[in-house]
């Protein structure tokens, strides 16, 4: 298990426009050859928004991008129709596979934060995609089988337990709170990527939220 703190990642992003982010993995000038990639996953960036401020109409291809809204709201807009308000609680994803172009946006009067991973598909190409799940349901996985990974999101109480999910590649996020994962202490911000996982369990120091990303190898 590889533990990397939140004070570890990446600043980015533009402050003087609003725009402060925060990357896990090697990304745009912050180049890191040793730290490309885990499993599927090639970005995970906490994006914090200003109100009025975001990012204006850019393209993205053979990336399967996926938003979790912490707090505030988010405005999509895209090159294939869709105009989407995105809240805490619902899952985003662009598939943008051949190629698409989209604008991301803090029209409300508060602050947005929202957390995005960037996962590689395994085939290039197809047509791009786009889906939405209001009020995803604590517990419940939602797949990306473009890129061989399920997301799980598991909102926890003090002292509360859940098992992490077995598998090749594991990826979780703190997105709130504190928890106890194998024996280390995880805050917001915080993740932990663990290869092989077998029979580990998260527990609530505080209340808590938590996004797993479990892959294939």
């Amino acid at each position: 298990m590889d533990v990397r703190r939140a004070a570890e990642r990446y600043p980015g992003g533009d402050p003087a426009s609003g725009i402060e982010s925060r990357h896990a993995f090697s990304f745009g000038p912050h180049y890191d050859p040793d730290n490309l990639r885990f499993g599927a996953l090639i970005a995970c960036n906490e994006e914090r928004l200003a109100p009025g401020a975001g990012f204006d109409e850019h393209p993205h291809s053979h990336t399967e991008i996926v938003t979790w809204v912490v707090e505030g709201e988010l405005t999509h807009r895209d090159s294939t129709g869709h105009e989407t308000r995105v809240g805490p609680g619902d899952v985003q994803r662009l598939s943008s596979a051949g190629g698409v172009r989209h604008v991301e946006r803090n029209d409300a009067e508060v602050p947005l934060t929202f957390i995005q991973t960037w996962l590689a598909p395994l085939a290039p190409g197809g047509d791009p995609a786009y889906e939405i799940v209001h009020g995803i349901a604590d517990s419940t996985p939602y797949a990306v089988p473009e890129a061989g990974a399920l997301l799980h999101v598991r909102r926890l109480g003090a002292g509360e337990r859940t098992a992490v999910p077995d598998g090749a590649y594991l990826y979780v996020q703190v997105v709130r709170g504190t928890v106890r994962l194998d024996g280390e202490e995880l805050g917001a911000g915080d993740a932990a990527r663990i290869t092989d996982a077998k029979d580990i369990e998260a527990v609530g120091v505080s209340a808590a939220e938590l996004l797993m990303w479990e892959m294939a190898g």
